[in-house]
């Protein structure tokens, strides 16, 4: 049964892979180019030109999962100095941030889903063990690199309630493909339980706590942040909306300008979670007839007065951003169950306040923890968002306080990094 329904997949995948290769490699601005690399995601993948002996790879899809596995590789890199690290990202966004990780760190594409492209990079590459950063599961892969005999750890493993009830309609999909993986180390005890739901076994799912709570602030991006509110100017207050989506910068926007009747000082820094967005923002800033100043054009010196609203439209500089604000409004949280909010663990490192909308269910345990600390606002709409804006800029206290408060809850979920390494090195000193 699992076979025919993972070959009933295979040729559903094979009817609309033209459409997702489309989406991956159309042009768009600000989004860095594939050139000839292209061939990487159909099993042509360059082998490996290094005296090293054993490759540890880790998949990590995107931006978000590269920025997450961060730590993780860099303790990976100081264990196993001998090994090749090496990180498989779908997106060319995503190969971008891994080209910062450092030399220690080899990049190539992730073949797409189907097995004889996964067979081909597996024989170019020979892996003894695949780290996958969170849920990010496709089932030709997973079967094809299990028959390899290469053990799988999911790492991060999130699971909501969302994902799990769409995961129980493609049970027959899904649960035979969970059963092949090594390990799960699930973020919270609430997404191990919904994998033991899916089937797995519960000396398969371990609660390790998310990786993400031992992420190190870059002490020079923090430094860079500072340096950046002083440009923004001594008086100014700075609201940070972090990882914006479309559809919600208008409401972010008409929230701003009523705050700012109360704050006139007040200085909006929006960042798009999207580049190929940044233009389509800035145009829309400008049309709301606000004064507007980009980035990305190297404004250095202060701002200029009377400039409402600053596009962070440059990759990698969020910490900044982060660094310079008073208060920040968390992304992808006013558009229902479209997308589920974004992480809140780096302002609250930061010890800043954070507001969020009322659909955050992608972090909702630590929602609900910064909540309880008073440490995140919720907000339902633009009207609530206005009105918590203005009442967290007039009270230095509440800012201190959802700051510190922010912060202790960060550092009481530490030490997932460390749990998760000692568990991956069960699996490596088994390979050799």
């Amino acid at each position: 049964m699992a076979l025919l329904v993972r070959l009933a997949y295979t040729l559903l995948l094979a009817c609309v892979s033209p459409l997702l290769l489309w989406g991956l490699y159309r042009s768009k601005p600000n989004k860095p180019k594939f050139g000839q690399r292209w061939k990487e995601h159909f099993g042509f993948t360059p082998k490996l030109d290094t005296p090293r002996k054993g490759v540890i790879w880790v998949h990590a899809v995107s931006v978000g999962e590269v920025l997450a596995c961060k730590g993780l590789v860099s303790r990976l890199a100081e264990k196993y100095p001998g090994k090749q690290l090496l990180v498989t990202t779908t997106t060319s966004t995503g190969a971008e941030q891994v080209s910062k990780l450092g030399n220690h760190v080899t990049h190539r594409y992730m073949p797409i889903d189907f097995s004889w492209c996964v067979r081909k990079f597996l024989n170019a590459i020979k892996p003894e063990a695949m780290l996958i950063i969170e849920t990010e599961l496709w089932p030709n892969t997973i079967h094809t690199v299990a028959s390899h005999n290469v053990p799988m750890v999911l790492v991060n493993g999130r699971l909501s309630q969302k994902s799990f009830s769409n995961y129980r309609k493609l049970s027959l999909l899904i649960s035979p493909i969970l059963q092949k993986l090594s390990t799960i180390m699930a973020v919270h005890v609430d997404d191990a339980e919904r994998f033991r739901q899916l089937g797995i076994s519960s000396k398969k799912v371990i609660d390790t706590g998310s990786i993400k709570y031992d992420v190190i602030i870059d002490e020079e991006a923090y430094h860079q942040g500072q340096k950046l509110k002083r440009q923004f100017g001594d008086n100014r207050k700075v609201l940070v909306a972090a990882s914006t989506h479309l559809g919600e910068d208008e409401h972010i926007l008409s929230a701003f300008k009523s705050a700012k009747l109360e704050h006139p000082e007040l200085l909006l820094v929006l960042v798009p979670r999207h580049p190929e967005r940044f233009d389509s923002v800035a145009e829309l800033i400008k049309s709301q007839q606000l004064s507007l100043a980009r980035r990305s054009s190297g404004c250095l010196g202060r701002l200029p007065e009377g400039t409402d609203v600053y596009l962070g439209d440059t990759m990698g500089d969020m910490i900044k951003f982060l660094a310079a604000s008073d208060l920040v409004f968390m992304g992808g949280s006013l558009l229902g169950d479209k997308v589920g909010g974004h992480n809140f663990i780096e302002p609250a490192m930061l010890s800043k306040l954070t507001i969020t909308g009322p659909s955050y269910y992608n972090f909702f345990d630590l929602g609900q923890q910064l909540v309880a600390a008073g440490a995140l606002e919720v907000v339902e709409d633009e009207e609530q968002l206005s009105s918590k804006v203005i009442e967290c800029l007039s009270s230095p206290k509440k800012l201190e306080h959802g700051g510190r408060a922010a912060l202790a809850v960060v550092e009481q979920n530490q030490g997932a990094l460390q749990r998760s390494v000692d568990i991956i090195n069960r699996f490596i000193e088994s390979s050799k």
